[in-house]
């Protein structure tokens, strides 16, 4: 049995209130190496078009094939044609430099 729990205004408030603190924590220091810290946990997506552009030489077809053959992990967005596949840019890369991707 699932059981759902519903969030009051005053806990969400609370939870935006804090987090206004925190970010402005972050701007108020000024301090590079937490700025850049939260930089390098960022994901950067990529689309199959994008891609191509990240690695010289690669074509469409070649990281849908990747993606068909399980060698790269990816993330489907919508339904039909409008749909898109999105690869992580750090997987991306750890493939064409002869690391495993991250799974």
């Amino acid at each position: 049995m699932e059981v759902f729990t519903t969030m009051t205004t005053n806990r969400k408030n609370e939870l935006i209130v804090q987090l206004v603190n925190i970010l402005s924590e972050l701007i108020e220091t000024n301090d590079s190496e937490q700025v850049s810290e939260i930089k390098s946990d960022a994901v950067e997506m990529l689309t199959v078009k994008e891609c191509t552009e990240a690695v010289k030489g690669l074509s469409e077809h070649t990281v849908r094939k990747l993606i068909k053959q399980g060698k790269l992990p990816y993330l489907r967005t919508g339904d039909g044609v409008n749909g898109k596949m999105l690869i992580n840019k750090a997987d991306l890369l750890a493939y064409f430099n002869g690391q495993t991707a991250n799974r």
